[in-house]
């Protein structure tokens, strides 16, 4: 994953209750009930101020103004409570890792709300806390453990 953190944690802009903006209405095909799962992910990983369901033109766009990367990215999170998520990047994948479209929306939620909340994954160590939190996460809310299936591939 590919998220903006650089810029430190937020604590200011995270809400228990975070504003879902479904900017691109494909979400909605791809994940019925977008906003609901985007809603309760920002909300079991301490809350954001605001989940932007985009395409990957806008986040394109975003990463190349911000991180001078001229290319989508899953998802962006941004000091100001922001956490960003690029439906074609989203879309393929949960199709390459076999995932349910539900599962995969809900942890990239979590990764980047864990992200506002100070979690990287930068080095070894803060990758394997930042997935333990995400797993624990996850399992609360009844979605599989991502990284176990990603840690058997070959």
């Amino acid at each position: 994953m590919d998220p903006d953190s650089r810029r430190g944690p937020a604590s200011a802009g995270l809400s228990d209750d975070p504003a879902i903006i479904v900017a691109d209405p494909g979400w909605r095909r791809f994940a019925p009930r977008a906003e609901l799962i985007a809603g309760r992910a920002a909300r079991a990983a301490g809350g954001a101020g605001t989940v932007v369901l985009a395409s990957d033109l806008a986040v394109k766009r975003l990463n190349t103004r911000h991180r001078g990367r001229n290319k989508p990215t899953n998802v962006l999170t941004f000091a100001t409570g922001d956490v960003i998520l690029a439906l074609g990047t989203v879309r393929r994948e949960a199709r390459a890792a076999g995932r349910r479209a539900s599962h995969h929306l809900a942890h990239l939620v979590v990764h980047g709300a864990l992200h506002l909340r100070g979690y990287d994954h930068a080095l070894p160590g803060e990758a394997r806390r930042m997935e333990m939190a995400e797993t624990r996460l996850l399992r609360r809310m009844g979605v599989p453990d991502p990284w176990r299936t990603a840690r058997r591939r070959p």
